[in-house]
């Protein structure tokens, strides 16, 4: 069992029938009454957030969570099939558990958050930049660019972005999974840009 005096970022533990986790926290001890802590939580299953205040003293039980990097292999009718890269056992996750499934590709590396003490998977984590070619894209027309304007291209994953108008199909970008947002191109169809 922890208390609040325990309470940190990352902290996870049981609590409203799920596991959630300590994104912030603020201890706060005002001049009447008895002190309190007020926490942002996640909950390590579906990522939902909610703001949470606790009285001082107040206990929680701790989970231990354990990260262990897996490759995506393919998918399937079952879901998606990862393979741990350090015990090379494999397994399958539906695919409304995978968050950021849109742009994970066959190959890439995710790490999946797992309970230690039942080895329950409870969350993927993808990468916060990835890198994927463009497989489908409107050209962009000679002249286009001068205002900045953007267009929508379809990544190797499935995921589709808005990116700038010089972007073309066969062009590899960089791509910001929190925001899902093109920030820059890292190769073009005809070689990496210099």
């Amino acid at each position: 069992m922890a208390d609040t005096s325990d309470f940190r970022n990352g902290l996870t533990f049981l609590w409203k029938d799920g596991i959630w986790e300590i994104v912030d926290f603020l201890h706060v001890k005002p001049g009447k009454g008895g002190a309190f802590v007020r926490t942002t939580l996640k909950n390590v299953k579906d990522g939902r957030e909610l703001e949470e205040t606790f009285r001082a003293g107040a206990k929680v039980e701790e989970v231990r969570v354990e990260r262990r990097p897996h490759q995506f292999l393919y998918e399937d009718e079952l879901g998606l099939h990862f393979m741990n890269t350090n015990t090379y056992e494999q397994f399958s996750l539906p695919a409304d558990q995978v968050e950021g499934r849109e742009y994970v590709k066959e190959g890439s590396e995710v790490d999946i958050l797992f309970r230690y003490d039942t080895d329950e998977p409870l969350r993927t984590e993808i990468p916060q930049k990835v890198e994927l070619e463009v497989t489908d894209t409107t050209p962009g027309v000679k002249g286009d660019t001068a205002q900045g304007g953007s267009k929508p291209a379809t990544l190797e994953s499935g995921a589709t972005v808005d990116v700038p108008l010089f972007i073309n199909e066969g062009d590899v970008v960089r791509v910001n999974t929190n925001t899902n947002e093109y920030e820059t191109r890292v190769s073009t169809a005809s070689g990496p840009t210099v």
